[in-house]
């Protein structure tokens, strides 16, 4: 009897987990959470673009007419790691959140990316750029899709020092983003003979450069990087014309630039500036296609930019996980190790990898913002100077602090 009760017991606890197994495998329930900066200095490079780029990627990946059943909603952390985090733990937490996207603010990222790991959820990072994403913080549930701060450092600022921009001060976001791009910047700065004469921490979302630029232009630094980004790198930049310090003879880099900061502060105040960016509405017929298509959605008709563009790419490459693994698991690190598996590429920013800390591997490009003379539309604003393929762009394996690459 004891033995026939221990196999009877065996027989049903097999039996349910088999039938768990199978419901887990058909589970097509997928929740989204699109979190951004709604309405502060970065809503026009994320914010409300950032959630329809998200839709958009529901909407194309034709998994509804598949019988997946997909939600979306979206939340606004105002720049504050305390709110993006009370956020975060509520949509796990009460609405059943699978994945957050989206996330511009390095402080909030890094609070929401612990978050995002001690709840076994996805997080697809666009908006950030912090490079400790996938270095000394990198997590098993979080892919960083778009741009980070050592891509800045390795392109926009080497290609400046190497054309003799070798003496540089930095006007600096103090925050987490902006001592990540200052910290990664210098380190290439250096290693190519240049040499950093000062630097000077602004508040986030301050009005008035003016004490800050009259340092920077004392400094007779010959390269002004802006480690700053959003309404802070358009005030700066309008700011330094209203100085002369162009004209002066010193150097204005923009280390992160969008395609919005140019249209706020238009092209007879912009031309001339080099940055680089991984996705430009431009780019081909394809990119062309998407962006007329978003550009119509749009309350401003502006195309997307490359956060909300890889909003979209990330989006639908978790879709493509999820597909392989024939339903959602519900197991964020389950998840984002399918994504690693599987070779990316999207008409946004064409082929690539993600590598095993994460990192998205794709071509990064250096642009330079047009004369108005050369303009021929509203938003044909860059010409391509350069491309650099994403291997060299991005952190090398080999030179990545994440723990991951040490199992």
């Amino acid at each position: 009897m004891k033995t026939k009760s221990i196999a009877s017991l065996l027989l049903t606890t097999a039996l349910t987990f088999a039938v768990t197994g199978v419901a887990s495998a058909q589970d097509k329930t997928v929740k989204i959470g699109a979190l951004s900066d709604q309405s502060g200095l970065y809503a026009d490079l994320g914010g409300p673009g950032s959630t329809l780029a998200a839709q958009m990627a529901i909407e194309d990946s034709g998994l509804a007419a598949k019988g997946w059943k997909i939600d979306l909603i979206s939340g606004d952390h105002q720049n504050k790691p305390d709110i993006g985090t009370a956020i975060a733990r509520q949509w796990f937490d009460v609405d059943k959140v699978d994945i957050i996207v989206d996330v511009p603010n390095s402080g909030v990222a890094l609070a929401v990316n612990n978050v995002v790991k001690e709840k076994n959820g996805v997080y697809i990072n666009s908006g950030a750029a912090t490079s400790d994403l996938t270095n000394a913080q990198c997590s098993p549930n979080t892919v960083h899709w778009t741009y980070d701060t050592y891509m800045l450092a390795h392109t926009t600022g080497q290609a400046l020092v190497k054309a003799g921009g070798d003496t540089w001060f930095f006007l600096t976001a103090d925050y987490a983003f902006g001592a990540a791009l200052e910290r990664d910047t210098t380190a290439v700065i250096t290693a190519n003979g240049g040499k950093v004469v000062g630097s000077v921490k602004h508040p986030l979302n301050t009005p008035d450069f003016s004490s800050f630029l009259l340092q920077a232009q004392a400094s007779k630094a010959k390269i002004i990087g802006l480690a700053n980004a959003g309404g802070d790198t358009t005030n700066t930049i309008k700011q330094a014309a209203e100085f002369g310090i162009v004209k002066g003879g010193q150097k204005l880099a923009a280390l992160l630039l969008f395609l919005t900061d140019v249209k706020a502060i238009g092209l007879e105040t912009a031309q001339g500036l080099n940055f680089t960016e991984t996705f430009y509405w431009d780019m081909n017929d394809k990119t062309r296609a998407f962006s007329k298509r978003f550009a119509e959605k749009m309350k401003s008709n502006a195309p997307p930019t490359m956060v909300q563009a890889g909003v979209y790419a990330g989006v639908r490459h978790y879709f493509k996980a999820l597909e392989a693994l024939g339903g959602n698991p519900h197991d964020g690190a389950k998840v984002v190790e399918k994504m690693k598996s599987m070779p990316t590429e999207d008409d946004l920013f064409g082929k690539g990898e993600i590598q095993p800390n994460g990192r998205t591997i794709h071509n990064a490009y250096l642009f330079e913002v047009k004369k108005p003379s050369e303009s021929k539309g509203p938003w044909d604003f860059y010409k391509l100077v350069g491309t650099v393929p994403g291997d060299q762009a991005f952190t090398p394996l080999s030179e990545s602090k994440c723990a991951l690459l040490k199992k």
